[in-house]
């Protein structure tokens, strides 16, 4: 039985540039396996175990996914062996895309019980891959999930939904998106590191997929130019009433009773 973790390897975003324009540009982001995609690894250790399963990480990307430093980068946070699609034409693919090429890595393994993502990518962060690869694989899909207890056949998922908590039942294979705060996380260590070295790396041809479509257009999206408008703080009460003012003018905020 095998519990596979999908992650990513991609630019750091707190490296990431605007240019003028607002495209953003990663060509100086270094690559990293993002915090997102490290609890997904965590959440899927501690699954890996219950099942008495192993732990395969599955990425799709460039080149540069299968270096030596990408592939143990992955490694040294828990994963017993990776499986990597690196070519040209997967590098800075999106969404649908990578899910598809996802999907043929996992067909690939055989007897998957459960896929694991991260929230989201570090450099796109579309939330869109999970729902996907789900959809790809036939498979039901769940994302924010905060916590998990795995029994036989069946998991029983606890997600985060704004203020309140969702219980379900999920039957086997599945595909689960963990939230940011689903495991507490430790740096790897020196040992972990030496491990990952010695740890299996597989590379994989991706089946043909079809075009990934071209762009048409594109254009800013700029909001409203900033007014500037800087208030006193120097008397709380008076700050407060000219904060509510200029609210009300742009429509915000409506006087009680009123009507927007």
């Amino acid at each position: 039985m095998i519990v596979a973790v999908a992650y990513k390897w991609a630019g750091d975003a707190q490296d990431a540039v605007v240019r003028t324009d607002g495209t953003v540009d990663f060509t100086r982001a270094k690559a990293v396996v993002s915090d997102y995609d490290a609890v997904a690894i965590a959440v899927g250790r501690k699954a890996a175990d219950a099942l008495g399963a192993e732990l395969v990480g599955i990425c799709v990307g460039g080149p540069d996914a299968a270096t030596p430093m990408a592939t143990k980068s992955a490694l040294s946070r828990g994963l017993d062996r990776v499986v990597v699609s690196a070519e040209p034409g997967l590098g800075g693919s999106g969404p649908t895309r990578t899910a598809l090429a996802l999907a043929d890595l996992v067909k690939g393994l055989g007897d998957v019980a459960v896929v694991f993502a991260g929230d989201s990518s570090i450099d796109l962060g579309a939330k869109m891959v999970p729902a996907v690869l789900g959809g790809a694989l036939g498979w039901p899909t769940l994302t924010d999930v905060a916590g998990i207890e795995v029994v036989g056949a069946q998991t029983r998922v606890v997600r985060t939904l704004g203020a309140g908590v969702q219980e379900l039942k999920v039957a086997l294979p599945a595909v689960l998106a963990v939230a940011t705060d689903a495991a507490a996380l430790k740096a790897p260590g020196m040992k972990d590191v030496m491990a990952a070295a010695r740890k299996p790396v597989a590379k994989i041809e991706v089946t043909e997929l079809g075009p990934e479509g071209d762009i048409v257009t594109t254009a800013p999206l700029d909001g409203p130019a900033r007014r500037g408008i800087k208030i006193d703080c120097s008397d709380p009460v008076s700050a407060a009433n000219q904060l509510i003012e200029s609210l009300r003018a742009d429509g915000v905020l409506t006087p009680a009773g009123g009507r927007r």
